[in-house]
């Protein structure tokens, strides 16, 4: 009977035998560096979005819920919570109208707020890289300004106070950190006879200021 020699065939295949399995060992190690790669490219990420959110103020989240028409509820400093969208965001205030589309203008200041309420992805989509438009004018408007304006339309307000007391009136002048208000009732208007009290309100003491009927 012939006897092969197996040796001669193993010698034959050495070489591919060799190659394949080096071949092997690189594709394992290109994936295992593949794999390093993307973890710790994962980790900047993670780190880098860190961040930039921790960079991120109010305002600006602010902004993207007014920009996207949310409906957020409001909690303010007295306790109330009002279902709001979010119309204007100036320096140090937002101005919102009631979820439902009803009734005038609610200007809080920032200060008052101590929370807002939204579905999860509303709150996440805040957080959004995206570029919103400048408005470099009304980010200069501070809640002074926008006081003195209502004044000068001697529009009247609803005045919540964070003592709880709410007053109503016309603002017959502003300060930087305060206003002059004549005390009058709702419907009336801001004459002599009707003005039953003045009031200096600081800034600080004001949760909100009610705007009834459109908003010029």
């Amino acid at each position: 009977m012939q006897t092969v020699d197996n040796s001669r065939v193993l010698r034959a295949l050495s070489p591919t035998l060799d190659r394949v399995q080096w071949d092997r060992l690189f594709e394992d190690l290109e994936g295992q560096l593949a794999a390093e790669w993307e973890a710790e490219r994962a980790v900047l990420d993670a780190e880098s979005e860190r961040l930039r959110i921790a960079k991120m103020v109010l305002r600006t989240r602010l902004r993207r819920l007014e920009q996207d028409a949310t409906s957020v509820g409001v909690r303010l400093a007295d306790g109330a919570r009002r279902s709001v969208r979010i119309r204007a965001v100036g320096t140090d205030w937002i101005a919102a109208q009631s979820a439902d589309g009803g009734g005038g203008a609610l200007i809080v200041p920032l200060a008052a707020v101590t929370g807002l309420e939204a579905a999860h992805g509303a709150l996440l989509a805040t957080l959004e890289d995206a570029p919103l438009p400048v408005d470099e004018l009304r980010e200069r408007m501070t809640l002074g300004f926008l006081v003195r304006d209502l004044a000068r339309r001697r529009t009247p307000l609803h005045i919540s106070l964070r003592d709880g007391e709410t007053l109503h009136g016309t603002v017959d002048r502003a300060g930087a950190d305060h206003l002059d208000l004549a005390v009058h009732d709702a419907g009336q208007a801001r004459r002599a006879d009707a003005v039953r009290a003045f009031r200096i309100v600081p800034f600080d003491a004001i949760v909100s200021a009610r705007i009834d009927g459109p908003v010029i």
